[in-house]
């Protein structure tokens, strides 16, 4: 008898194009055309002119004359980077150094926080809707809004000192929190407190959508609570995190509302320890009128948080596959 070779090979998967996906989902591109158009004006527009404006020299003598001001290249960047006495470098690394620290801090607190109230959150308890509720009042105040009442709190003689002084005798006078390294703690506390309801909420979604099936599965196979959660919960929960980590990133890098209304209403400044990327861009280019070294210093901005987005696609890739 004649013997029947087995092949190994295993028939390769055509990847289908764009354009087939089109074909085939007519219907769906087409209602989602007119969004992804305007959208792409809406932020194509902006970039362009950002990148135009920061290769002329726009000032306030200038800005008149806009699309007709002196082209200058990349003087702008020059000044941004490498002039020892330009106004926008001389803040521009210490504003590189504390936006890092903050949103570090900010992204880990966030999602260890949120992951925290989501879980418990998640079981069966009395008064569990009013608990929810609670928990989301802090997103539903305006930035703006929250970067007043923070400001007022952390003053000297303020409601926060009040409480660590006379209550619980951490401090044996008020501190000042909107000065010197201290300002960093004051940015990032009022900033958890608004963002975790929103990083818990989602969380919460992506816990609910796990089968109790795993979990009855890994009692019966005698894991213990911290095996169910790094077992079953985290890796069932990468994707959710994912999209969480790559917000609070972007969020965090441009964040400026609550930190500019904490400092004079929108027009303060808050010191070397406090400085973000946005509120030192925004004080150079609105108050002192460099728009030209402004908008050099938000491309590259945009550009470094490109480069952070392309490291995490990379690291959080297989989590984003979805199966056609």
């Amino acid at each position: 008898m004649a013997k029947v070779e087995k092949s190994n090979k295993q028939p390769k998967l055509v990847k289908k194009g764009l354009f087939y996906k089109i074909k085939s989902n007519k219907l769906a591109y087409g209602l989602i055309a007119p969004a992804l158009i305007a959208m792409f004006i809406i932020h194509l527009v902006p970039i362009v002119s950002g990148l135009f404006m920061s290769f002329l020299k726009l000032n306030q003598f200038t800005l008149k004359q806009f699309l007709k001001a002196p082209f200058i290249g990349l003087d702008n960047y020059k000044m941004v980077l490498l002039d020892p006495n330009s106004t926008m470098r001389s803040g521009f690394f210490d504003a590189i150094r504390n936006t890092a620290i903050f949103a570090v801090g900010c992204s880990i607190l966030v999602i260890s926080i949120g992951l925290l109230l989501a879980i418990l959150l998640n079981r069966r308890f009395k008064f569990q809707g009013v608990a929810r509720t609670l928990l989301m009042t802090p997103w539903v105040v305006p930035s703006f809004v929250v970067g007043l009442l923070w400001g007022f709190m952390w003053q000297q003689d303020g409601i926060i000192n009040k409480i660590l002084v006379n209550v619980l005798h951490i401090f044996p006078e008020g501190p000042f929190w909107l000065t010197g390294p201290r300002v960093m703690v004051a940015i990032m506390i009022p900033t958890i407190w608004r963002t975790v309801p929103f990083v818990m909420l989602m969380i919460l979604a992506g816990l609910q959508q796990i089968p109790e099936d795993y979990y009855e599965a890994a009692q019966i196979d005698g894991a213990n609570a911290w095996q169910k959660f790094t077992q079953i919960t985290l890796p069932l929960l990468r994707s959710v995190l994912a999209i969480q980590i790559l917000n609070g990133i972007i969020s965090y890098v441009y964040s400026f509302n609550i930190v500019a209304m904490m400092f004079g209403h929108g027009a303060g400044f808050p010191g070397k320890y406090g400085d973000l990327l946005m509120t030192n861009i925004n004080r150079n280019s609105f108050q002192i009128w460099q728009f030209g070294p402004g908008a050099a210093a938000t491309v590259i901005v945009m550009f470094c948080v490109l480069a952070l987005v392309g490291v995490w696609y990379k690291v959080f890739q297989e989590d984003l596959v979805v199966n056609d």
